[in-house]
């Protein structure tokens, strides 16, 4: 194998200018750059990454932890972190929570294991737990998509959200412009700050309205489309079921809209359906879906960068980044027709 002194000889430089070459560490004259760059590919010469690590003290590898990453929303976000990684300099090593909070540990401690350089998290909601092991080890970590609240502002944390109330209320003026009044919701887990807050702006769309709130029109599901497919046949059953629904994923509102299929009815001419996220597949549907779009491949490309600002300079304070969502009309909502059943 090629060393750098035998690209450093047939370059006719010295070993440090082919180093500061490869590590970007000095300002090297663009032709004898060039002319280095040329050696190294003529000689199939490969820095030794590992000699690289053990210097500096650095994998430039990121420990990604989803919560589940059969959920096309966050198989967005991955892209963006992999793009910006990339881009950045940096590899990706992912860990799949399945939804489980004792996976999300275990992963956690496999990926320090990995000497990570720093962890971009989406919790299941063992945020505590979490929290304590990073910090501990004084890993940097940025958030993603689901924040631990303010009960935990004493972590020193970035942080990369959507504004998830803001999202609630818009779907649900969409659905009252609309003329509806009787208007279900099927949340995420409220366990979890994002569905929290989408279910909030529910709440406070319904309130400036001056429509009064039905609990029992409050069904939990669980992000999946199963779940989705379930509450929806639970609000249909009802002696007076919805006019409409806010649905707090996309995954959730195709179960519903299979679950309203087989009762026979027809979306929008019977009930309307409005979604959250604009995931790929919300253009697909039959009708395409009314729903709520979250920017994800930016916010993946947004906590990366946090992450290398956080690892360039540790001792600035926390940065939280909130970024917008809008409504995406389709044909899943029409106005209100009277009973659907």
């Amino acid at each position: 194998m090629p060393t750098i002194h035998d690209v450093a000889r047939q370059a006719g430089v010295s070993a440090s200018t082919v180093s500061h070459v490869i590590n970007r560490t000095r300002h090297v004259r663009e032709d004898t750059r060039l002319r280095v760059l040329h050696v190294m590919d003529e000689l199939g010469y490969q820095p030794n990454r590992l000699a690289r690590s053990l210097r500096s003290r650095r994998t430039h590898t990121f420990g990604v932890l989803l919560p589940n990453s059969a959920n096309p929303f966050f198989a967005q976000v991955l892209l963006g972190i992999e793009a910006e990684s990339y881009d950045c300099g940096y590899s990706t090593i992912l860990g799949n929570a399945n939804d489980e909070p004792d996976r999300e540990l275990d992963y956690i401690d496999i990926l320090l294991s990995k000497q990570v350089d720093g962890i971009l998290l989406v919790s299941t909601g063992a945020y505590r737990q979490a929290l304590d092991l990073l910090t501990a080890r004084g890993i940097p970590v940025v958030m993603i998509d689901r924040s631990p609240g303010e009960e935990y502002d004493d972590f020193a944390i970035d942080t990369v959200l959507t504004e998830n109330a803001q999202g609630g209320l818009l779907a649900t003026r969409h659905l009252l412009a609309l003329g509806h009044r009787r208007i279900a919701c099927i949340s995420g887990p409220i366990r979890l700050v994002p569905s929290a807050r989408r279910v909030t702006g529910y709440r406070e769309a319904l309130a400036e309205a001056g429509v009064p709130l039905d609990e029992g029109l409050i069904v939990a599901g669980d992000f999946t489309h199963e779940s989705g497919y379930r509450a929806c046949r639970t609000l249909l059953a009802r002696p007076e079921p919805p006019s409409a629904l806010f649905v707090c994923n996309d995954l959730m509102a195709v179960g519903a809209l299979c679950a309203i299929h087989e009762a026979g009815l027809a979306v929008p001419e019977h009930i309307s359906v409005a979604g959250f996220d604009d995931i790929p597949l919300a253009s697909f549907t039959v009708p395409r879906l009314t729903t709520i779009a979250q920017p994800a491949e930016e916010v993946g490309r947004r906590a990366v960068r946090l992450l290398v600002n956080r690892l360039s300079a540790p001792e600035t304070p926390s940065r939280h980044e909130r970024l917008p969502v809008r409504l995406v009309e389709r044909d899943s909502c029409g106005p209100f027709r009277g009973a659907n059943v």
